[in-house]
């Protein structure tokens, strides 16, 4: 696979680094923690401007962002609540948390968007809520892009600064950004397996 990024850097260039990480947003099929540091490598062998690497990685990362984000506005409250209602298990989340978390995301949304750049599946997740919620375009775009601006250039640099040692990155980054998904996994599957239908009215 990496030598299958490399080649696919090199031949689509800039474009191909933003269109790499869109679709690593959309639909991931190959993670940012290795499309960034191989770009960064090719940086570092004099093909590419690593400023340039950063900034091709951004936008597309941000535009994936987008593409979420008009998801969830699409959606809006009344789908979400209607989607609680008749599937609450599966999506191990009631109207009161539903409630809670809008509560939470109108004062915390600037600090969730940014910092759920930083975090593998959340990266992408994060912008459906922002949607929902709805949290105005413009500061989206700002704390979105301040994040992935933060982790294009993290990855990018590593890859850069290793050079031909660059696989060494796979050896842990990749792990870790699979045990958080692990992780993720667990959690959700923990909260099935408890879930209990909230209780209409009381005695």
């Amino acid at each position: 696979m990496f030598d299958w990024i490399v080649d696919f850097v090199r031949d689509g260039g800039y474009f191909g680094i933003a269109l790499l990480m869109f679709l690593e947003n959309v639909f991931p099929p190959i993670p940012s923690e290795l499309i960034m540091p191989l770009a960064g490598f090719v940086a570092a062998k004099g093909e590419m401007n690593i400023w340039l690497v950063v900034l091709s990685g951004t936008i597309g990362s941000v535009a994936g962002a987008l593409f979420w984000y008009f998801i969830g506005v699409w959606l809006g409250r009344g789908r979400v609540e209607w989607a609680i209602r008749r599937y609450g298990r599966i999506l191990t989340m009631s109207l009161s948390d539903l409630e809670n978390a809008r509560a939470w995301f109108r004062w915390k949304a600037h600090w969730a968007v940014l910092l759920g750049r930083l975090v593998p599946t959340v990266r992408t997740l994060i912008s459906v809520p922002a949607g929902v919620a709805p949290m105005p375009i413009a500061p989206f775009l700002v704390w979105s892009t301040i994040g992935t601006a933060a982790w294009t250039a993290i990855l990018a640099a590593a890859g850069y600064v290793l050079e031909s040692q660059y696989s060494l990155i796979e050896g842990w980054v990749d792990p870790a950004s699979k045990a958080v998904v692990v992780l993720i996994v667990l959690v959700y599957v923990y909260r099935v397996v408890t879930y209990r239908t909230p209780q209409v009215g009381g005695d």
